[in-house]
């Protein structure tokens, strides 16, 4: 699973920006369409912390984020 801003780095990446002109003015606008997901994942975390056994800010991120190392 990604974070948000990981999805969000990786739209930015993936854009053609020879054949699309993204002005800096519309990058809030595409930010706010991840809000929704962040928002999602942090009631997951905040929930997975109520009911699991507490293993650390960092462990759970690791274990939920960074499973491709």
């Amino acid at each position: 699973m990604k974070t948000v801003m990981q999805v969000a780095i990786e739209h930015f990446k993936n854009i053609n920006y020879d054949l699309v002109n993204v002005p800096i003015k519309n990058v809030p606008h595409i930010l706010e369409q991840f809000l929704e997901k962040e928002k999602e994942q942090i009631c997951n975390a905040y929930t997975d912390g109520l009911e699991g056994p507490y293993i650390g800010a960092e462990e759970y991120y690791n274990q939920t984020y960074n499973q491709n190392k």
